[in-house]
């Protein structure tokens, strides 16, 4: 607790002189033809010599986009320079759940976020590109991508975190484009146990991924993230799970992120 409360000291408190860079990187998908907008912030310290970072993915939710993050909460800029680390924010296409469409197929972000945007960013910028470092979180829709991703892809992600996600999208069957990503949930209805996120967890190896999710309890929500916190227990997987008072809005994930990437900070310090 005392380190939690001095890291949020020093993320109230941070000297003028920081300054981080905020790039807007265009990236070719090849698998849906089309160029991709994501902003990426790097550390006051990226300018040093002979020194790589780590990359934290940072998902946008249901109707925003890439530059949600910087435009709502300005101080992750100063996050990014206080821990050293990137931070890269993909455009999700407002309601794409991040996840390949078996309906549209030209809606694949599942594989644009895990392989083409990840090896651009190895290849643009100064990175540690190994999964040691590379970590994954997001907020509502956002939240079940980063740990669909990263369950599916734990060969890229060693750690992945949700705030508020739709971690259990079947309560929702009409709801934010899912039937137009999956299919009406009575016609394909094994589209929607496929890709819903609590039925992904006997991808799950012990500690292999590094987790945490949080939820107000106010949230629409929070009854899946309640669920999953309790999957997990059952199937002894380690993770660090919280809920607080909030609802879904950006006062909440402007301070439950604070809290993540303390957890993402530990992880790639090791």
């Amino acid at each position: 607790m005392r380190l939690i409360l001095t890291l949020l000291f020093v993320f109230a408190n941070l000297p003028n002189v920081l300054a981080s860079q905020i790039d807007t990187l265009m990236v070719m998908s090849r698998s849906m033809n089309k160029q991709i907008a994501n902003v990426v912030i790097l550390p006051d310290a990226y300018s040093a010599q002979n020194q790589r970072f780590p990359v934290l993915y940072l998902l946008h939710g249901a109707g925003g986009d890439h530059t949600d993050w910087v435009s709502k909460v300005s101080s992750i800029k100063e996050y990014a320079d206080e821990l050293g680390m990137i931070i890269v924010c993909p455009d999700g296409n407002k309601t794409s759940w991040y996840l390949d469409s078996p309906i549209e197929k030209e809606m694949r972000y599942e594989t644009y976020v895990s392989q083409e945007l990840v090896a651009a960013v190895d290849r643009t910028y100064k990175t540690r590109a190994e999964r040691e470092s590379r970590a994954i979180t997001g907020l509502s829709m956002g939240g079940h991508g980063a740990f669909y991703l990263a369950f599916k892809h734990q060969e890229v992600w060693g750690a992945a975190g949700s705030m508020s996600g739709g971690l259990d999208i079947r309560p929702f069957p009409g709801n934010w484009d899912l039937p137009k990503r999956l299919g009406g949930y009575a016609q394909y209805p094994e589209h929607w146990e496929e890709n819903t996120v609590i039925n992904m967890v006997h991808l799950l190896k012990k500690d292999n991924l590094k987790l945490i999710f949080d939820c107000g309890v106010n949230d629409f929500f929070y009854d899946a993230n309640k669920r999953m916190h309790h999957k997990l227990l059952e199937r002894n997987i380690p993770h660090d799970y919280i809920e607080r008072p909030g609802s879904h809005n950006w006062d909440y994930w402007a301070n439950a992120i604070t809290y993540q990437l303390m957890f993402f900070d530990k992880f790639f310090k090791g």
